[in-house]
């Protein structure tokens, strides 16, 4: 191993000597449903409030309440935000964890739980620092049926002030996470300040682990994947949103209502949208198929369950050619699978939804800007291209909180695409799927165009280009290689791959959605080692022809995705044949958030072979 290749694999571990400043991972073990999330959303902002970079990973089970849940908060002075592979610094509110998640706690760490756990304390490579939670709590201003929840605000305070985290900055933080309720912030400020000067009086500081004021995040705010691609779902102007409740989307769902609720009025204060919730995720795309044929920009949220119930319906909306914009935030499958974990396995399901030959329009986003961006760009896709299109998050980025750049105000025009009136309708005539221009994409009228030419049949059943039923195999053979130029000519006109190029470099690496945090970081780590790498991230399905020449100009290409199958490289294979011997795998489903270190060891070791 390289001097380089020891200090990266030192620095991973935590075993870099002196004070750890501003670089470190805090891993809060507690139980689902006992308040921690508000606590730990309010250290979040705290460090993010003293201009630190940083991210939070929640790591919970599928049940309301009860069972083990896990928090972790990165911060680092570098801007790196995916998940890293330990925390040195732990937090012990559960019992039923408390031994294991010692007992995985690398040499050097810090252990911070509540006085009256009984741990076994023998290791000497590590600091533990005890809390007296209920010592704290039991005091008359926390009523007692609040005191489980407001415990929490304990381990604030105490590792506010071990850590060195601003009082102010808490302050801040817990007003903004109560939406500046007063009665609230007053019943968890006093455990928090009561916690904090209690460390102050009685903990010694024994460990390196602090943070200071930074100025990394002026201009940043926070946010999760799901309320962004709900908000931009409202510029777009949605119109219809039909869903059925499934984990990890309903957010998506939720925060559409929440903004549509004050942004999508009349002047007459009344509603001009409809956010239906469905009896099933079938009931819900049917919905919005009809009212896509009707008009509206309709959309769904769902999951990978949920796409696979809707498959015939979807296989409908391409054949019929019928708009609507389908949200899938993936999680582990097949079957019920792991519903809190995150995964990138519904490529397929999604790229060539339903039976027969269908390829459908897939959006790829990386960031929560993209999720805001794809949110109203999906709605003009659709009817661009007069198709059901895909928009492919996951749960790390749905239901995480991410620093991003204020979102952008969409500077184009809404893009209804080819809709006649009336007027054309007379001086043109209408064919309903007749391909007019040559690109594939035909002209459509919407209910009511007031013209008796202005009708059309829609069927899912065998159609000429006058939306006649026919079992002609020439004419059914022409429609369907209508369809198919269609999607190909979208290629080009569908969000570009983001494309970082290093001169020199015979190895890049190609990933999409949320493992681009991880991949950035450990193409750092692999430079550090002497290996140079592009990068290219692909945004959208059909892919552009420039991720075929960034493949065609590098020897060795590292496709990183989180799914068993890789489904991604074989997408890119059948694509591209000539080349696909240079396309590897760095491929795992385990329900886990990539780490730089895991996607590194990968990629060496197969350039070891």
């Amino acid at each position: 191993m390289s001097v380089i290749q020891s200090k990266v694999v030192e620095i991973l571990s935590g075993k870099n000597l002196g004070e750890v400043v501003n670089d470190f991972s805090i891993q809060i073990g507690s139980a689902n449903g006992s308040g921690s999330q508000t606590s730990n959303m309010v250290l979040v902002r705290a460090l993010f409030r003293m201009g630190i970079p940083v991210s939070g990973k929640n790591l919970f089970p599928s049940n309301i309440q009860g069972l083990p849940t896990w928090y972790t908060i990165r911060c680092s002075r570098a801007g790196y935000v995916a998940r890293q592979p330990s925390s040195p610094v732990v937090v012990l509110m559960n019992p039923d964890t408390a031994v294991k998640d010692l007992a995985g706690l690398e040499s050097g760490g810090v252990c911070f739980y509540p006085d009256d756990l009984k741990l076994d304390l023998s290791r000497q490579d590590v600091t533990y620092y005890p809390m007296p939670v209920k010592m704290l709590t039991s005091v008359p201003e926390v009523p007692r049926h609040l005191r489980t929840y407001i415990g929490n605000m304990v381990y604030v305070g105490v590792l506010a002030q071990v850590l060195q985290i601003e009082m102010s900055a808490l302050e801040a933080a817990l007003d903004w996470q109560f939406g500046g309720r007063t009665k609230l912030v007053n019943a968890n400020l006093p455990t928090i300040k009561a916690a904090f000067d209690w460390a102050a009086a009685n903990i010694a500081k024994r460990d390196p682990y602090r943070v200071e004021r930074m100025n990394a995040t002026a201009g940043y705010m926070l946010v999760d994947g799901n309320t962004a691609g709900g908000l931009g779902s409202v510029y777009g102007g949605m119109t219809v949103t039909a869903w059925y409740p499934i984990t990890p989307s309903t957010s998506l769902a939720d925060a559409m209502s929440e903004y549509a609720s004050s942004l999508r009025r009349d002047p007459d204060g009344k509603a001009n949208y409809a956010i239906v919730q469905a009896e099933d995720e079938l009931a819900a795309i049917g919905m919005v198929l009809g009212a896509g044929w009707a008009g509206a920009r309709a959309m769904t949220t769902t999951s990978g369950p949920g796409i696979s119930l809707m498959q015939e319906f979807l296989g409908f909306g391409y054949y019929a050619e019928i708009p609507a914009v389908i949200w899938d935030i993936q999680r582990v499958g097949p079957s019920t699978g792991m519903p809190t974990r995150v995964s990138q396995g519904d490529l397929f399901a999604c790229y060539y939804a339903s039976h027969g030959d269908t390829k459908h329009i897939c959006l790829l986003p990386g960031t929560v800007n993209e999720c805001f961006e794809f949110g109203w760009r999906s709605l003009d896709i659709a009817e661009q291209y007069q198709t059901p299109v895909f928009v492919l998050s996951d749960l790390d980025l749905g239901m995480n909180q991410w620093m991003t750049k204020p979102f952008e105000y969409p500077a184009e025009p809404i893009n209804r695409g080819k809709v006649l009136t009336a007027a054309q309708v007379e001086q043109n005539g209408f064919r309903r799927y007749a391909d007019i221009d040559g690109d594939g994409i035909a002209y459509r009228t919407l209910p009511g165009t007031n013209h008796p030419r202005a009708s059309y049949f829609t069927r899912g059943s065998g159609h000429d280009s006058d939306a006649r039923y026919t079992e002609d195999p020439d004419k059914y053979r022409d429609n369907l290689e209508r369809l198919r130029r269609k999607i190909e000519l979208a290629r080009e006109h569908l969000p570009a791959p983001v494309v970082e190029l290093t001169a020199g470099a015979k190895v890049a690496i190609i990933g999409f959605g949320s493992t681009d945090p991880a991949i950035i970081e450990a193409r750092d780590l692999l430079t550090a080692g002497g290996l140079k790498t592009s990068y290219l991230r692909i945004r959208a399905l059909p892919c552009a022809a420039s991720v075929l020449e960034f493949v065609r100009s590098h020897a060795r290409v590292y496709v990183v995705e989180i799914n068993a199958d890789g489904q991604l490289r074989q997408v890119l294979q059948l694509e591209m044949p000539e080349l696909a011997a240079r396309l590897r795998s760095v491929c795992m489903l385990d329900g886990m958030p990539f780490t730089a270190a895991w996607i590194m060891g990968q990629i060496n070791s197969q350039e070891q072979k």
